[in-house]
């Protein structure tokens, strides 16, 4: 599988990473990530992606990762330790979470920390940032970053603090291409994309309820009506797309179902060509008259 540089870090990233959200919040059994990781490290991953509040995630992973752990790159979120009702951006709070989640993982130290869609405002105020670089000088973070959209990303890249970023780039999901990385480029941060398909949302039978997880993407693509969503090949023209964006380094992509993994790495073994970036672009720019919102 591919690799790229993340930015100014030195880690050799997959283009396709491993996102923790679905073993957690579906409740995915040990023997199931396991099989799970261990096809995702013979496919070629080098990214594991998780948060402290994704249910069982961390203990998950860090159960499954065992002899293996140097084989890839830990990454993990800060900040909701509590619940995601319940964020805490206190130094002390996010440095005891960050301890917490080196015990789950069962390792000394993660790749990178982020701090988990905080506000605008709770970056200004900067305390939680100093909390990010007190555990990356403490050892427990090689790398500091920002996960979040709109307003508050622009601010995490305009601020120098952070080495990357994680944002929602995807066919239904393009404020950030305008927005953050142009100017994460010009500072040679990391780009980590979430959300790289959309969940999918153009391929359920049922309209989800407003205000479901999955409705504002469903909502739009709905709209955007792509002609590659109604063949066989559209969950990867959708990861090629998100892959092919001028800045993006990796695509983090959840699956609680084995083999999933391995299919999307066959996905990618091809890019986009230009136009075909530019179509899509082209449509968004019609459909959402630019004022869709990234979506967190």
């Amino acid at each position: 599988m591919e690799k790229r540089r993340l930015g100014r870090t030195d880690l050799p990233v997959s283009v396709l990473g491993f996102g923790g959200s679905e073993i957690g919040y579906e409740g995915a059994s040990a023997a199931t990530v396991a099989r799970l990781l261990g096809q995702a490290l013979d496919a070629g991953l080098t990214v594991v992606d998780t948060a402290e509040c994704y249910e069982r995630s961390e203990e998950l992973i860090g159960a499954a990762l065992g002899a293996r752990r140097s084989e890839c790159f830990i990454f993990t979120k800060c900040g909701h330790a509590g619940g995601w009702a319940r964020p805490d951006w206190r130094p002390p709070a996010l440095l005891a979470s960050i301890e917490r989640s080196l015990q789950r993982l069962r390792t000394d130290h993660v790749d990178l920390i982020q701090l988990h869609s905080c506000s605008e405002r709770v970056l200004r105020r900067g305390e939680a940032i100093r909390a990010l670089e007190t555990a990356r000088e403490r050892g427990l973070a090689r790398f500091i970053g920002y996960s979040g959209d709109g307003a508050a990303a622009r601010f995490a890249v305009e601020c120098g603090a952070f080495d990357t970023l994680q944002t929602s780039i995807s066919i239904a999901d393009q404020e950030a291409l305008d927005l953050t990385l142009p100017l994460a480029a010009e500072r040679d941060m990391g780009v980590i994309a979430k959300r790289p398909i959309a969940n999918a949302a153009w391929m359920g039978t049922r309209r989800p309820s407003r205000g479901a997880y999955g409705y504002e993407y469903w909502r739009r693509l709905q709209r955007l009506d792509y002609d590659f969503m109604k063949g066989r090949d559209a969950v990867a023209v959708a990861l090629r797309f998100t892959l092919s964006v001028s800045g993006v380094h990796t695509a983090i992509v959840g699956t609680a179902r084995p083999g999933r993994f391995e299919d999307n790495a066959g996905h990618v073994a091809r890019l986009l060509a230009p136009p075909e970036v530019a179509a899509i672009r082209a449509r968004w720019a019609e459909a959402s008259g630019r004022s869709w919102v990234g979506q967190t």
